[in-house]
């Protein structure tokens, strides 16, 4: 069962300055996402930051929010919360896959994210989930943020071509000896 499972958890990543975060929230199950929102808020504070919140529509916004607030401000990180729960219809699995997606493409880009979003089968698990004194999901996605704000800042200054080069660069040109090597 899982709530017997016993879990190791990462200790709480410390910094020389403070974090600044955003909480991006889907109150579609209002009473859940404050829950949400509670441990989320207790651990970015816990860990000596700060925090702002942006209310969506549903959770298929959430990463739209996220991503504009990476393009207009300065955040820190992360912490993406809200609920989908079962319903009769596959809409469900749509607005589950796609916002875990785009926030996931996010990260692989170097967004510092934690995903709260809670799916669940009925209303019961999403309580639990959601409780800051039982599961702290909520909390759980704000630690994740924390840490990989912590991994960027450690790795801030290490810089790696990946993919194409920049357009700078000499490029070699394949071919003929007799001709120009670059482009």
């Amino acid at each position: 069962m899982a709530g017997h499972e016993t879990h190791y958890i990462l200790p709480r990543p410390e910094f020389d300055t403070p974090v600044k975060m955003l909480i991006v929230v889907a109150p579609y199950y209002k009473d859940i996402a404050d829950n949400l929102i509670a441990g989320a808020k207790a651990e970015i504070e816990a860990a000596g930051g700060t925090w702002d919140i942006a209310e969506v529509p549903g959770a298929l916004e959430v990463p739209t929010a996220i991503a504009m607030a990476d393009r207009h401000s300065n955040f820190d990180g992360y912490v993406a919360l809200g609920c989908v729960i079962r319903g009769e219809t596959t809409h469900y699995d749509t607005v589950c896959n796609d916002s875990s997606r785009a926030i996931q493409l996010m990260g692989l880009q170097g967004l510092c994210i934690g995903n709260g979003i809670l799916t669940v089968e009925n209303r019961r698990q999403a309580e639990v989930r959601a409780n800051p004194e039982d599961q702290n999901k909520g909390g759980g996605a704000a630690a994740a943020a924390l840490h990989l704000i912590a991994l960027s800042r450690k790795w801030g200054g290490q810089k790696k071509d990946v993919g194409f080069k920049p357009p700078s660069e000499t490029i070699l040109l394949a071919g003929d000896n007799d001709g120009s090597h670059t482009a």
